[in-house]
């Protein structure tokens, strides 16, 4: 007979407490993203006109896609150099290469993004989606190097040693047997780096200079006068598409989300 493990009930609340300090304010958003309002103070009708009003909002638009393109730059770019970074730190177990590729991710953002600022003048290098991009690049490579190191701990050497005792260059043996067993991790390090270059706010801030705008800068610049439905229209928008990432990474790698 199986023993059924009683928790206590202030455990059950507690939990329950959490999640919905999590999600409630989520589905808040979602919910009056339909609300027929130009406040958020009370729902007074169902509508979509927020999303018709979204879809013709020219600088909306334009600040989605350069928010899209700087993503997909940075994490394509970032999963690269993350993923050598991390199987370096497994391999060579130097001493002073995780910390020029974590310190990064340990400072404060708004001292990363002064610092890039002043780099960035200093190479005369135009603020724009090239100096955006480039900094999410510096910053997202970290968090792959952390996801991508962790994976390879936990993989079983003995298959790559195999693989060059059958005569496979280490070159082969990285992309015939290690490769495909840290994918997991290479591919929840893309999302991660995805995921924080798409919302970054203060780096942003600092790197776009006057002429690039992002979502999170034009959604900055909305709510300093109010917070209307299409803010969160925007955000709502945002939420489905990360969502739908999450799906297609868990269809092209099923343990992606899965423990080791």
């Amino acid at each position: 007979m199986t023993n059924v493990i009683r928790r206590p009930l202030g455990l059950w609340l507690v939990a329950l407490a959490v999640y919905a300090f999590l999600y409630v304010p989520l589905i808040i958003v979602v919910v009056y993203s339909f609300n027929d309002s130009q406040l958020n103070a009370e729902w007074v009708g169902f509508t979509l006109d927020w999303y018709r009003k979204l879809f013709h909002n020219d600088e909306m638009l334009r600040a989605a896609g350069n928010s899209l393109l700087i993503a997909l730059v940075a994490s394509a770019a970032s999963t690269l150099l993350g993923t050598m970074a991390g199987f370096a730190m497994h391999r060579y177990k130097l001493k002073l290469l995780p910390l020029l590729v974590l310190t990064p991710i340990a400072i404060p953002e708004i001292l990363v993004g002064v610092s890039l600022l002043i780099f960035f003048v200093m190479l005369n290098i135009t603020l724009g989606l090239v100096s955006i991009a480039l900094a999410h690049i510096a910053f997202c490579i970290g968090f792959v190097a952390i996801v991508v190191r962790s994976r390879l701990s936990g993989m079983d050497e003995s298959l790559t040693e195999a693989a060059r005792d059958c005569g496979a260059t280490p070159m082969q043996a990285f992309r015939l047997v290690t490769l495909p067993l840290i994918m997991p991790g290479v591919v929840a390090g893309a999302l991660m780096a995805f995921t924080l270059s798409i919302d970054d706010f203060v780096i942003t801030f600092f790197t776009a200079g006057a002429n690039a705008s992002t979502l999170p800068l034009q959604i900055y610049s909305m709510i300093k006068i109010a917070v209307t439905p299409e803010v969160n229209a925007v955000s709502t928008l945002l939420m489905g598409l990360t969502l739908l990432l999450i799906i297609i990474a868990s269809k092209l790698a099923p343990n992606a989300l899965r423990s080791s």
